[in-house]
Formats: C-alpha cells, structure tokens, sequence
C-alpha cells in the first residue's frame, strides 16, 4: 500500500487469492451478496463493481494507481457502495456485466468496472480506469465526481436507462443467435471462408493484434480439413499452431503458454498462465499430432503437461488455476533475461549459440507494453530451430536439438530461484475437467501412463469431495463455502470424464458422467429444451437473469462443450435421447451460425462429430492381456475423432460396463483372447480377432489415412 497504516476492509474473510489481494486496500470493500446490495439500498448509493482475477496485470496497475490511493478511496466510498469479485469463483456475475460492457463500450476484458443501481442494473462500463486523465482515458478522480452529481441530479433518467438496458440484455441474453432449426444448420464452409479472410498469413494466427491462442478455431479446422480435405483450413491450423510455438507466447524454458500475444507476431505476451489455456491448447496440439502426422506437435502438448504436472497439480492431485503476470512487480521480470544473465548461466560459448536460436541481444528484443520503452531484457523466441542452425554446416542437428534443450533446462533451473510469480490456488471443477480431458486423451496419444493416473486422481478428488448433497458439482470451494456447479462446470467435467473413460476403460468413470448429464438436463436445459443455462434455477437467485451462453470466448461456450460432450456420451452408451439433446441444441443456433460462425467455432467443431456417420468400437477381454491392450493400441491409431470406444471386461470387474450401456450383454468377453466389435455406417461388421485386422479395417474406414 501506498500509506503506511494497515487498513482491513470485508474481504479479509474471503478465501479468493484475488479478494485477498485487496483485503487491505483503503476502499471499502464488499464480497458480492447480500450485505452490500442491502446497504446500497438503504443508503441509496449506486454500487460499483470491479471484477478481476489474481494473475490479471492490469489489475494489479489498477490497484496501485487507484484502490491503493487513500484520496480514490475516499472518493469511491463516499459516492458508491464497492463491490469486488473474482471473476474465476464468479464466472456468472462476471459474463452478465461483461455482456452489458462489449455491448455499451465495443469491447470487453479485465479489469471490468461497472456501475449499476442498488438493484443491480448496470448503467456505466469501462475496462481499466487510470487514476488520473490521460492519453485519451477519463480517471477516476474526474469521472467519480461526474457519476456521484448524476446520481444525484439526474435519478429519474438514470434509472429509467438503466432499467432499458437490463431489458435488452435480457431480451437478448443468449437469445441473439438461438432460433429454431434443425441439426444440420449452415454449412461451416462459411466459418472456414470467414476465418481465411481474417487469417495472418504471415505469422499466423488471425487479425493482427492482439492475437489470442483460441484452440478450438483451430481444433474445427482441423477436424473440417479431415471430412472435407480443403487445404486452407489445414494451413490455417498447422502454421498457427507453429508459430505459437516459436514465439514468446510460448515459454520455451519452463513449457506452457501466455495468455495472449500483444503483437502480430506472437513474440511479445502478457505472461499470466491460465489453466484452461493449457487445456485447451495440449487438447489442440494433440488433435494436430493425430490429423497431421507431426511428431513436434506431441512434443508440444507432452511439454505443456510437464509444465502443468511441475508448477500447477496440488498435492491433492487437482490442478490450480493459474500463475500471475508479475513478480518483484514486474510484469514477465520471471521470464526474462538480460544477455549478461544468460552467458553467466551458459557460458560465452554456449551463450552465443543460444542467442542465435533465440533472438538474445545485448541490448534486448523486449519493449514495455504500456510506454513501449526498450527494457534491456530479452524474451526468448525461436528464431531458428536445430536444423535452420545447423543448415550448410557440418553440425549435427540432433546433438544440437540435444544441447539447446539442456541450455534450456540450465535456464530454467537458473530461473528457480528468482521470486515466483503468485500461484492462484483455486480448484475450479470446469477447468480442471478440461485439463482431465486433455491429460486422459495425452495418455493415449502420448503413450504416457503417467498422464491417466494423474487425470484419474484430479477426477477422483472432485467426484469424492467436490459435491452437493443431491449429487451436483460444485464449481469451487466445500461446505458453506461451496459455489454451486454452473453449465461450465458440468459440460467440461462430463467430457473430461468421457476422454477419460476411453483413456482407462474403468466403466465407474462413464456412470458417473452418464449421472452428471442427467442432473445437467434437468437442472440446467431451457423450457424448450434448446439450450442450457449458465446456471440452475436454484443458484441464479442474487443474479439479474439467468443466461445462456453460445458464443465462444478464451474457451468453447458450455453449450459447444455440452453438445460434443452429449453426443459423446450417447454414442458410447447408446442413449439415444442424449444425442436428440445435443441435435436439439445445435439445430437452435443456425440464425448465429449463420451470422457469426467464426465466433461459435467451438459449436461446430462438435457439430463435426455429430455429422460424421457414427463408429462404435467394443473390443471385449480381460483387460490385463497383453491381446487385449493390442486391441486398444490398434484402436488409437487412426485419427477417427468421433469414434467410440467401449472395452468390455468380466463381469462385475472395474470394466464391466452392464448397467450403464444400452446392449453390452450382447458382448461377453471370451474365456481366451479378445474380440472387437466394429459397427460404422450403421452396418456392423464381422468380429474381429486380430488387432492387425483391426487396425486395417480402421484405416478403410478413415479413408486409408493416418495423419498423414
């Protein structure tokens, strides 16, 4: 704090890394619920909102110039009651008055401030706030006074907007592309021609900047260059996905992603790390290696889980949320290097090879992002792999890949013992269903065991104690703490759940996604059944309105991920009316599709899946058999992303899926060897009895192809 008195205001009770934070700010803080919105009843003030989260840079600037200063503080208590929330512990209050600020202001991101009545309707938005006027931007100490003189002076007008705004953000909320239709809706060719107009040919990625990592463009490209074979959208996907991983996006040190690049050429980030990007992205790498055929994109998503595995998985075996921007307050100071640093760590000769591979200076390649001033330091960026190095040379480029990964590694343990950006501990259900999916899916892919036993002690934390007391999730926290579950957290678990299920074959894993898509539908779908909201009925009463979200952000919106994650599930079940669920839900959205197909890409990169002509796979045996593991080997290596994959074991065994799939008596395991079942283009074939025969009927089906 900027004053040396210690000063304590109600967040000091929280349990949010990010409330923390600001537990000793001079303003008068309030948690979101009902103690403030009473007092700013009572007392008649406006309430203003600032949402954040802990690893946010600009939320940190915004706390030192402003939250920190006693004279903004005064100012802010006297006009407003002040209420603070973390975004990531309220994704719901977060997305609602993020909607209100993208569509007064044209944009959106964090911090968000709002300023709303007493009964939470908004009528004043920004993003970052300075403290003073300046560089085109109203401060606060300016804009404080104008609001407290409206409120006063002009009531009637203020409310009577503010009550128009809430309608239309009502009218609108989830509405705007949601329409009656049937599954097929448009064709997606729309979105892939949308995505090649705004695609960056030169470094990839799409628009200029800021460029954002969104996987799941790139997982619709992928998966529409497989049925369809346009090479636009292969190139789209592989050069972007390239040139994220030569820039400094990329922490080419430790493993991992950024958040996103300021820049056109992904070389400059913000340096938080979140969770769910390194979901997102493993999942997308994965998919590539899969497509593709391209090793270097495994190895990608093989480093991103050992970032994950080393600085982000509690002890209880869940994974936290995510790592700050700032350390030493210094926004990427642990990231970066001096020239000087690295020779001391690597030695002159070493140093100097090192910089040509990675762009490292005397007098720096890094620039401040906000006054654009030259820092002296370097971030590391790709300038030339092994083989550009060793390129008309005599140089080996394997023992120079070998010595480039050990400089590395001598970098990153330099690097320990620097001050550590803050760790925001919070175990959110949602995320860690996607980073569950990811790691269960990079064990099969990977060939890495050790990947299924750490997704299957994530799954098995929150399954055991992250629940309600009628069989819910909860989205974070336990007892009277606990946030209930909202559609994020359901529709990432359940797919984190069905990846895992065909990475283990233990069937309790598929039960349990079946019981939590029940409880979703009934709690979450919408009166016509078209679409689910973003919470229940139950856990949205100190909201405004209940939402519905389609449109895609930093990850798929929980209807894309409910839709694929539904017709997963019905076709591994053989529940027909999950998959009529997930048709329904995709069918309502052809007036969005239609008008912002690249925004619902998530959408239709499930919609993939559902158009190909369904692929069941049961391989029947005892699952220890070394037959059987062949089985489930040549099951995995042909890129068939909408196949389904059921192993069933004896009966009353950990892989006994009675119960719990439509039909499986009709599979019994024989007494010796194994057996798959295959069943595509609604024909079922002949049993199989040699993985061989499986294998190659599998590449029949995928066209004869196998990433290649």
């Amino acid at each position: 704090m900027h004053e040396d008195t210690i000063h304590e205001n109600r967040l000091i009770n929280e349990t949010s890394p990010y409330l923390l934070q600001h537990a000793h700010n001079p303003v008068d803080w309030h948690p979101w619920g009902d103690e403030a919105f009473a007092r700013a009843q009572r007392e008649d003030r406006p309430i203003f909102l600032s949402i954040g989260y802990s690893t946010c840079h600009w939320c940190h600037v915004m706390e030192r110039e402003s939250f920190e200063s006693r004279e903004v503080a005064e100012m802010l208590n006297r006009a407003f009651v002040c209420v603070k929330v973390d975004r990531e512990e309220r994704p719901d209050v977060d997305r609602l008055y993020m909607d209100f600020c993208q569509a007064l202001t044209g944009s959106g991101g964090w911090p968000l401030t709002i300023v709303m009545t007493p009964g939470k309707k908004p009528f004043f938005a920004a993003t970052y706030i300075p403290r003073v006027s300046g560089h085109g931007r109203v401060g606060l100490l300016e804009l404080v006074p104008r609001i407290e003189t409206i409120w006063r002076s002009d009531r009637r007008q203020v409310e009577e907007s503010a009550d128009e705004i809430s309608a239309t953000l009502l009218r609108f909320a989830g509405s705007d592309t949601h329409t009656r239709g049937d599954a097929s809706g448009p064709d997606p060719e729309q979105a892939v021609q949308t995505l090649h107009e705004e695609y960056d040919s030169l470094h990839g990625g799409f628009g200029m900047a800021v460029k954002f990592p969104t996987a799941h463009v790139l997982v619709f490209l992928i998966r529409y260059w497989r049925r369809t074979g346009d090479t636009r959208a292969r190139r789209m996907a592989a050069d972007t996905l390239r040139a994220m991983r030569r820039g400094g996006i990329w922490d080419h040190a430790g493993g991992g992603f950024h958040r996103y690049s300021t820049d056109r050429e992904w070389r400059l980030p913000h340096f938080e790390k979140m969770l769910y990007d390194q979901a997102a992205l493993a999942g997308a790498y994965l998919e590539a290696s899969r497509a593709f055929g391209d090793a270097s994109f495994a190895e990608t998503a093989r480093e991103i889980f050992a970032y994950v595995l080393r600085d982000l998985a509690s002890p209880a075996g869940p994974f936290c949320a995510a790592e700050d921007a700032d350390s030493e307050g210094i926004e990427g100071r642990f990231y970066l290097w001096t020239h000087d640093e690295v020779a001391g760590v690597l030695g002159p000769e070493r140093a100097r090879l090192f910089a040509r591979a990675f762009g490292v200076f005397p007098e720096g390649n890094y620039r401040d992002e906000a006054t654009a001033v030259a820092t002296g330091d370097n971030i590391l960026v790709l300038e030339k792999n092994a083989e550009e190095l060793a390129a008309g040379t005599a140089l080996d480029p394997r023992a120079l890949a070998r010595d480039l990964a050990e400089m590395l590694a001598a970098l990153r343990d330099a690097r320990s013992r620097r001050e550590r950006p803050l760790l925001d501990d919070k175990l959110l259900t949602d995320w860690n269903g996607m980073m569950i999916g990811a790691m269960a899916r990079g064990a099969r892919v990977l060939g890495d065991a050790s990947l299924a036993a750490a997704a299957r002690k994530a799954a098995d934390f929150f399954l055991a104690s992250r629940r309600t007391a009628d069989g819910g999730l909860v989205h974070l926290g336990e007892g009277s703490r606990a946030i209930r579950g909202m559609a994020d957290d359901y529709a990432f678990f359940i797919r984190g759940l069905v990846e895992l299920y065909e990475t283990t074959f233990v069937a309790r894993y598929l039960g349990e996604a079946l019981k939590l898509a029940r409880y979703f539908i009934a709690r979450f779908l919408d009166e016509e059944g078209t679409a689910f909201y973003s919470t229940e009925k139950e856990g949205s009463v100190d909201l405004l309105f209940r939402r519905r979200d389609v449109m895609d952000a930093a990850v798929p919106s929980a209807n894309s991920a409910a839709i694929e994650g539904l017709f997963r599930l019905a076709r591994l079940t053989g529940l027909a009316g999950l998959e009529e669920t997930a048709a329904r839900i995709a069918g309502s959205y052809q007036a969005g599709l239609a008008r912002h197909p690249s925004a619902c890409t998530g959408m239709l990169a499930a919609r993939e899946l559902a158009r190909a002509s369904s692929c069941e796979i049961v391989i029947t045996g005892d699952p220890g058999a070394p037959v059987t593991r062949a089985f489930i080997d040549a099951a995995g290596e042909v890129y068939l992303p909408h196949a389904a994959v059921l192993l069933q074991g004896p009966s009353g065994g950990e892989h006994d899926l009675a119960g719990i799939v439509e039909g499986i008596g009709n599979f019994t395991p024989p007494a010796h060897g194994a057996i798959a079942y295959v069943c595509a283009h609604f024909t079922c074939r002949n049993p199989v009895t040699d993985p061989g025969e499986l294998s190659a009927l599998l590449r029949e089906l995928s066209g004869g192809a196998d990433g290649s």
